[in-house]
């Protein structure tokens, strides 16, 4: 299972300011624009995605933390996949903090859940981060666009089951060859 979280917003996030400045004066108070980092009011959202399935969208105002992570995605998500898959189930979340934390390693272990081996800062090769994009471009295609935060949750939960299946399962099955694409990109040999 490939599984991320990403943020979405009522605002749009995407738009990117660009500025030309002499070199040498990039932090100069005329050239740096202050901005709310993830664009405004929204809804951090959790997903898995197997070849065939994916999981329900989980779907929280808050930040992520190890208790949450531990006590709502794996023990109300990723544990009812891993009994149905049994022993084949191989999991795979980034490095982010949350992911980390001592109890959430506790808790695979626990449930006897092998976690994939995963490259840090390698956002590129998880097939979920393009689901993601899928995602905000269903949102951003709505019309009337969401209004406010119960709006952009209903639409994201409606949107997600909306996914076609079979672009989810093309990306993952990808995989072997963005891999390789990678190593051959970047010189070096990774252990999977």
């Amino acid at each position: 299972m490939f599984s991320d979280e990403s943020r979405f917003s009522l605002q749009s996030d995407s738009h990117r300011t660009f500025i030309w400045r002499a070199p040498g004066t990039r932090y100069h108070q005329e050239n740096t624009i202050g901005r709310h980092r993830y664009g405004g009011a929204g809804w951090l959202v959790w997903g898995g995605i197997i070849i065939g399935s994916r999981t329900d969208l989980h779907v929280q105002s808050v930040t992520m933390t190890g208790h949450i992570y531990r006590d709502v995605i794996l023990e109300q998500h990723v544990r009812l996949f891993r009994g149905a898959m049994g022993a084949e189930f191989l999991f795979m979340d980034d490095n982010a903090r949350p992911h980390r934390a001592n109890i959430v390693d506790e808790c695979l272990q626990s449930e006897d859940i092998t976690r994939m081996d995963w490259p840090a800062y390698s956002p590129d090769l998880n097939p979920i981060e393009h689901v993601w994009n899928m995602l905000g471009r269903r949102i951003a295609a709505r019309q009337p666009s969401p209004t406010c935060l119960p709006e952009l949750r209903r639409a994201l939960l409606d949107e997600w089951c909306n996914i076609p299946q079979d672009q989810i399962d093309n990306l993952i099955l990808s995989m072997p060859r963005r891999c390789k694409a990678c190593i051959a990109s970047s010189g070096r040999h990774t252990p999977y």
